[in-house]
């Protein structure tokens, strides 16, 4: 495995972000990170995050491999903010540029943290919908079981090949309980609506795709809203 150092960072919800991992043949990775809930306050803090995190590894930013970013689905300023962060490095040191869900940053985290195998990641979207996907953790990792999609909570269904496992849903969208159907319900053992996506298990799912040869010009990498209009008003 060849030396690489990666940098992510996200400000997808009401947490700001940013991570660095160095990983060295022979020896163990180096994760450094910053995590702060800081509504409202991503322009303020992502950048300093960076900075922090780069000055603790005693690196330049020429230093970095690949720079990787939340690409959504999530707050839409939030989003937009991480992504020009991320584009305008990612541009200037001519590095490739690496979008993570956030959904799947979720499942890794809760994984990481709680062993979960079986995860529904959901997030509040607005406007009565949930931005939602599912996944089965394997060798450490997030697989996916169904696509990211967008829906009112009813309509949420479970694969159905894998119903009778203890899920475990994760994410603001679970604040919503109450109107996600009841056999979803009845499948969860539990349910975590405050855990937000964090930089530090991005960069771990973006070193996986780096690693298998991941990663586009800044130029080409977009945010994922998964709504088709990420401007909304109100119809008269």
């Amino acid at each position: 495995m060849p030396m690489s150092t990666l940098l992510a960072l996200d400000a997808s919800s009401s947490a700001c972000s940013a991570a660095l991992l160095r990983r060295r043949p022979g020896a163990d990775d180096e994760l450094l990170s910053r995590f702060e809930m800081a509504p409202r306050a991503h322009t303020r803090r992502l950048m300093p995050m960076v900075d922090e995190v780069l000055a603790e590894a005693g690196i330049t930013p020429q230093a970095l491999d690949a720079v990787a970013y939340g690409r959504g689905p999530g707050s839409f300023t939030g989003l937009r903010i991480a992504a020009g962060a991320a584009q305008g490095l990612a541009y200037g040191l001519d590095r490739p540029l690496i979008g993570v869900s956030t959904l799947a940053a979720l499942a890794l985290g809760a994984h990481r943290r709680h062993h979960f195998r079986y995860l529904v990641t959901a997030l509040d979207a607005r406007m009565g919908e949930i931005y939602v996907a599912t996944w089965q953790c394997r060798d450490g990792m997030p697989e996916a079981l169904s696509d990211e999609a967008v829906m009112p909570p009813e309509r949420l269904r479970l694969p159905a090949e894998h119903e009778d496992h203890d899920w475990v849903g994760v994410g603001s969208g679970w604040t919503l309980w109450d109107a996600m159907p009841t056999e979803v319900k009845a499948a969860l053992g539990q349910h975590l609506p405050d855990m937000e996506a964090d930089a530090a298990d991005m960069v771990l799912l973006a070193a996986r795709e780096f690693g298998a040869g991941g990663g586009l010009p800044a130029d080409q990498v977009q945010p994922v809203y998964l709504r088709d209009q990420v401007a909304w008003k109100k119809a008269r």
